[in-house]
């Protein structure tokens, strides 16, 4: 996004959507992550509408990224889920991944969950895990605030002490127990990507105090917590990173361990959009 992705531009894009679905307002959004469209939240009242047809939205780029919006309740609970993200690699722009979130909050988003399939730092934890977030690590090289500010994203510059809800994570880490998950919970490292880390870069974002690395998350949570709207953060290991096994990564394999993770991450979104 360019100068498109201004203050006027957003709020334009947001009265298109309610003129859309009826003046449908929902409060909490989910963006899914790679592998995962079958651990969507069952929505009554469905309502769908393609990227392609928003003004505004870029297509997205990403093989196992729909590129759609969906509209609908669970639990009384007014829901979208964004089924496909933008991530930085696409465009070398970091204001076309704040342009969605800030929309959605301009619908009435005040909850953010964000997944994402990631890479392990740590032989403890295997691909198939599940892990909540509780703080990131930005080594993107770039922000998604720079450049266009308008206060009525917020404070130029937000306060990041909290980039996780406390009180999501907690309710995160209960639902694993539930589920017969082991609770974990950890720092995503954020890097720009597309190419997976080097085993010297690994051992380095270890070092540094990372959990798990990926190529997205932490633009979209920037964005949202300059607005006000809490996060909660649910990665999936997908593989581990480079050089913590022998493993050759391959996006094609991330897509089919996605659909086993599936049925888990599932019931856990279900739970923290009850509880939101």
């Amino acid at each position: 996004m360019k100068k498109e992705d201004g203050f006027a531009a957003v709020q334009k894009t947001a009265a298109w959507l309610l003129k859309k679905n009826g003046g449908f307002r929902p409060e909490t959004a989910i963006i899914a992550g790679s592998g995962l469209a079958n651990a969507l939240p069952d929505l009554a009242g469905k309502k769908t509408v393609p990227y392609g047809e928003i003004p505004g939205f870029p297509g997205t780029t990403v093989k196992g990224h729909k590129g759609e919006l969906v509209f609908g309740t669970l639990g009384g609970k007014k829901v979208v889920i964004m089924r496909g993200r933008f991530h930085y690699y696409e465009s070398g722009d970091m204001a076309f991944i704040a342009f969605p979130v800030r929309v959605l909050a301009a619908l009435g988003v005040r909850t953010l969950l964000v997944t994402a399939a990631v890479g392990s730092l740590s032989r403890d934890l295997r691909p198939g895990d599940i892990m909540a977030l509780r703080d990131h690590i930005n080594l993107m090289g770039a922000n998604p605030l720079i450049g266009n500010h308008h206060e009525g994203f917020g404070a130029m510059f937000p306060d990041m002490n909290d980039p996780y809800d406390a009180a999501l994570r907690k309710v995160s880490l209960g639902l694993m127990r539930s589920a017969g998950l082991k609770p974990r919970e950890g720092v995503y490292f954020a890097v720009s990507g597309p190419t997976y880390e080097t085993p010297a870069e690994v051992k380095l974002y270890k070092q540094l105090g990372g959990s798990v690395v990926g190529m997205s998350v932490v633009p979209e949570v920037i964005a949202a917590r300059q607005l006000k709207v809490r996060v909660a953060g649910l990665c999936w290991i997908s593989n581990f990173a480079s050089g913590i096994s022998r493993e050759v990564l391959d996006h094609a394999d991330v897509l089919a361990l996605g659909e086993k993770v599936s049925v888990k991450m599932k019931k856990l979104l279900e739970g923290l959009v009850k509880a939101a």
